[in-house]
């Protein structure tokens, strides 16, 4: 068997799971989209009852993309088309076909994927994650996505001005904190007529929580919400040390059916446990970042993944 693994050739993510794959004798390929189409070559052949997938580079090189039977789809690059193509009409038609067509592979392959294209796609939504977060029982922060600034004062003055605002999808050149949303900040209200904001009430914690799902697998992680620089995300927090966190197995079953309603195999949720004891969901990544819990607290996720990959890709071809 091999596994595929695609996202950007320097992710130490990819490279860890990658480590623990071939310790298994597992092979692996590591994929750069961003090569495509300038460093590598893309054929789909149909005929005489037969398909065949193909990856080819300029000089050699080839991948028989029927031979991967696992493909973990963790932060994929988008592609690079050649700078010659300069009218905007024919790069937004080349990009539309190399889209399409990668699409349309990608749900070709008899793979199994951690996580499948389209329910990754999907679960990156906040609303959608809210919403069936909502249903399935987990407390969530009382939130406001509007692009109204009537709205957004109305639920800032309800809520006694302890509210912050964040991004609905961060982006590589456009990333942002989350942040308390002020009385000095007013005047921004007017500017989310561009485009909507999300707004949550702060949920005061004693420890933020960050737990690592791999199919049957749960990874808690805990570090004390109120030892940390910036109390409002707990990515600027250095100096916050993170310890093995048990969960109550009713917050356990909960997530295990987040995981399922969103169609997910592997997903990074962010949770904040409260001074009442009440663990309270904020999202869920599924490409999240893991690498850090796993050298603070041991906690092999490399290894869970990579075992995931190889057993349930063996399971799936059976």
């Amino acid at each position: 068997m091999t596994v595929m693994i695609l996202s950007s050739l320097e992710d130490p993510h990819a490279h860890a799971v990658m480590h623990a794959l071939r310790s298994r004798d597992v092979a692996v390929e590591l994929l750069d989209l961003s090569e495509f189409p300038t460093r590598l070559a893309l054929s789909m052949a149909f005929e005489d009852g037969a398909s065949r997938f193909l990856l080819t580079r300029p000089g050699g090189g080839k991948l028989d993309l029927s031979t991967i039977s696992a493909v973990w789809w963790r932060r994929p690059l988008p592609f690079q088309l050649p700078t010659s193509i300069t009218d905007p009409v024919h790069r937004r038609f080349a990009m539309s076909e190399a889209t399409t067509a990668f699409s349309g592979l990608y749900q070709s392959l008899d793979a199994f994927w951690i996580n499948d294209p389209v329910h990754d796609e999907v679960a990156h939504h906040k609303p959608w994650q809210l919403a069936v977060a909502q249903r399935i029982g987990l407390t969530i922060p009382p939130t406001l996505m509007t692009s109204d600034p009537g709205e957004a004062r109305e639920f800032w003055q309800r809520h006694d001005g302890n509210v912050i605002y964040k991004q609905f999808r961060a982006l590589p050149d456009a990333w942002r904190e989350t942040r308390k949303l002020r009385a000095e900040d007013a005047a921004f209200a007017d500017n989310i007529r561009v485009t909507p904001v999300i707004f949550q009430r702060f949920v005061e914690a004693i420890a933020d929580l960050r737990v690592t799902v791999i199919g049957d697998e749960i990874f808690a992680a805990a570090a004390d919400a109120r030892g940390g620089e910036y109390p409002l995300d707990f990515r600027f927090n250095q100096n916050l040390k993170w310890q093995p966190h048990i969960l109550p197995s009713a917050v356990e079953d909960a997530l295990h059916e987040l995981m399922r309603q969103l169609g997910l195999k592997y997903g990074a949720i962010d949770l904040r446990l409260t001074p009442d004891d009440e663990y309270v969901f904020l999202e869920i990544n599924p490409a999240g970042q893991f690498l850090w819990i796993e050298l603070e607290t041991d906690q092999r996720i490399s290894e869970a993944l990579a075992t995931h990959l190889s057993c349930a890709g063996k399971r799936y071809l059976a």
